[in-house]
């Protein structure tokens, strides 16, 4: 077999590959053959069709079959000779197959060229504080206190401002068909209704009705609605008054597991310092990846920032189905948001190949007992079985997937341990 390989730059390269034609026809004959056995051909008896006329009728289909056959042995054969390894699978282009000739093609791959991750101790980052003030934990009881708040009737009086409206509303816009809404609940002063709007409200009671027209600014949010008049009627059904309650040893009780108002208060303020923990930890491992990204000194495989941004739509598209948002009717130019990824992506993968290179000059790895405890933690968070869950990993590859991101995972905290970390 001869190569001639390529250096397209320094991580993308071409190897142009000749199969010897003796090598081609053994095996146009060996597929032959199997055709042979299993095609029906008119004249003949199964399996007693001459190889000419086996190779004439099913031309096309063997030598499909045979370049399909040899092609990926002969890039594994001529990158192993080589010494380098592809990060992703070649792309194969000018192929050239034909009994009597040598099977040619050339494939297309990316690879790494070794490189010095650098020394661990010039890492310099800053871990933000993870305190939290008390105005954190006034605001976090204050939304709950909005959660528990209930809805009284009100009698004697019109509408006023604050208050929370069932009405019946009939919306027409440019003379066009008007859109009815029975019963709707609006509360007056949220940022969702239209300008004013909620001043057409104050002082009519229940039973009233009223029709009135809005002009929109032409520097509204809404474009659509921007510079235009909306005709609206309305018909007041009933009108109440948002209550708070009390934050006091009542209200605490009230969410269940709190004796006092302290109690809970403590554990609000417990449950802000573990988010903002972990907030400090993720930017603290984000601004990581960001100097080990600038470490790099080539261009990072376009291959793999492909990868990266193709992981991050499906990541993103499956949040939205857990939403319950369909990803196709939610109006995403997914095109864009795609490109807008890219940066992100490519400073992803950078980072991620020197914390792989770190791993590998440190010889980093995990135990298979830690992948089964990962297995184990995966398995308690999903409410499955571990072996059901090691079962569905090992049918899909997912193991060494697995593996790959506890190897990472360990050496992030290797370079962390040596860095220069300031409080």
């Amino acid at each position: 077999m001869k190569t001639e390989f390529v250096d397209v730059n320094e991580t993308r390269k071409n190897v142009r590959v000749e199969i010897p034609s003796a090598v081609v026809d053994e095996a146009i004959a060996r597929t032959a053959r199997d055709y042979s056995r299993k095609a029906k051909i008119p004249g003949f008896r199964p399996g007693k069709a001459p190889a000419k006329v086996i190779k004439q009728r099913f031309k096309e289909q063997i030598l499909h079959d045979v370049a399909h056959d040899l092609i990926p042995r002969a890039v594994d054969d001529a990158l192993r000779e080589r010494g380098v390894e592809a990060v992703d699978t070649p792309d194969i282009r000018e192929v050239s197959v034909d009994e009597g000739q040598p099977l040619t093609f050339t494939a297309s791959f990316d690879t790494l060229p070794p490189f010095e991750p650098g020394d661990y101790a010039t890492l310099s980052l800053t871990r933000t504080s993870s305190a939290v003030p008390e105005e954190a934990v006034d605001s976090a009881l204050q939304r709950l206190r909005d959660r528990a708040a209930r809805f009284e009737p009100v009698e004697g009086r019109g509408v006023d401002a604050g208050d929370t409206v069932a009405l019946d509303l009939e919306r027409r816009a440019g003379g066009g068909e008007p859109e009815t809404h029975a019963n709707v609940s609006i509360e007056l002063g949220a940022k969702a209704n239209p300008p004013g709007f909620d001043e057409q409200l104050l002082g009519l009671e229940p039973g009233a009705a009223k029709s009135f027209t809005l002009r929109f600014p032409d520097d509204y949010a809404v474009t659509e609605l921007a510079g235009t008049s909306v005709d609206y009627t309305v018909k007041i059904n009933a009108i109440k008054r948002r209550v708070l309650p009390d934050l006091d040893d009542e209200f605490a009780k009230d969410l269940g597991e709190f004796e006092t108002f302290d109690a809970l208060r403590a554990r609000v303020r417990e449950d802000l310092e573990h988010e903002a923990r972990h907030a400090a930890e993720r930017e603290l491992r984000g601004e990581l990846m960001k100097q080990l990204a600038a470490r790099v000194p080539f261009e990072v495989p376009g291959s793999l920032i492909e990868r990266e941004l193709d992981r991050r739509l499906e990541d993103f598209a499956r949040r939205l189905m857990e939403q319950n948002i369909d990803p196709r009717q939610a109006g995403i130019d997914w095109n864009a948001f795609r490109e807008s990824q890219r940066e992100v992506a490519r400073e992803a993968v950078a980072g991620a190949l020197v914390v792989d290179e770190v791993a590998r000059r440190e010889r980093l790895d995990a135990t298979d007992e830690e992948v089964e405890e990962e297995v184990r933690r995966y398995a308690e968070r999903t409410g499955r079985a571990p072996a059901a869950v090691r079962a569905t990993l090992e049918k899909e590859g997912g193991l060494s997937r697995v593996r790959a991101g506890l190897r990472r995972e360990k050496s992030i905290d290797f370079i962390m341990s040596r860095a220069t970390v300031a409080p």
